[in-house]
C-alpha cells in the first residue's frame, strides 16, 4: 500500500523546490510551512548527520477550499493536514525526488463520502503539480 506519488527529476535541488512551489500554486495550494530537515538535523545532530541525508525539505501544502471541506466533513483529519510535499535529493546525487502524500490515505481512514469527493479532488491536483515536471509521477 503506497502513501505518496513521486517522481524523480534532472533538476539541482533549489530549482526543484522552487519549481515545486510554482507547481503547487497553479493547482491552488498555497505553502503553510516549510521545515529544513537537512538543517534542523545540522543544528541538532551535528552536520554529519545532515550530510548524510542530503536535502531534504518538507512542504507543508494547503488547498483552503478542499481543507475547509474535509474539515467539514471529519474534523479529525486536521492531524493529517497540510498535504505534505517532500523534495529531496540525497548526498552525490544528482536527480532531485519529490513526494507528494496520496490524498486516498485520509479516505483508508474514515468511511465519510464527503472526504473520499474531497480526496478526490486533491489527488487529481497534486497529480497534476507533477505532471509539471514531464510524465506523472511514479508512484
Amino acid at each position: 500500500m503506497g502513501y505518496t506519488h513521486s517522481i524523480t527529476v534532472a533538476l539541482d535541488h533549489g530549482q526543484a523546490l522552487e519549481r515545486v512551489r510554482a507547481a503547487l500554486s497553479d493547482q491552488g495550494f498555497g505553502i503553510l510551512s516549510e521545515s529544513d530537515i537537512a538543517a534542523t538535523f545540522a543544528a541538532k545532530l551535528g552536520p554529519e548527520a545532515a550530510q548524510e541525508l542530503g536535502d531534504y525539505v518538507i512542504l507543508g501544502a494547503c488547498n483552503p477550499a478542499l481543507a475547509s471541506r474535509a474539515l467539514a466533513a471529519e474534523p479529525a483529519l486536521g492531524a493529517l493536514l497540510p498535504c505534505n510535499v517532500v523534495v529531496r535529493r540525497g548526498a552525490g546525487e544528482e536527480r532531485t525526488t519529490i513526494d507528494v502524500i496520496d490524498p486516498q490515505t485520509m479516505v483508508r481512514l474514515t468511511d465519510d463520502p464527503e472526504v473520499r469527493v474531497v480526496a478526490d479532488d486533491a489527488d487529481t491536483r497534486l497529480r497534476a503539480a507533477l505532471a509539471q515536471f514531464g510524465d506523472g509521477p511514479e508512484d
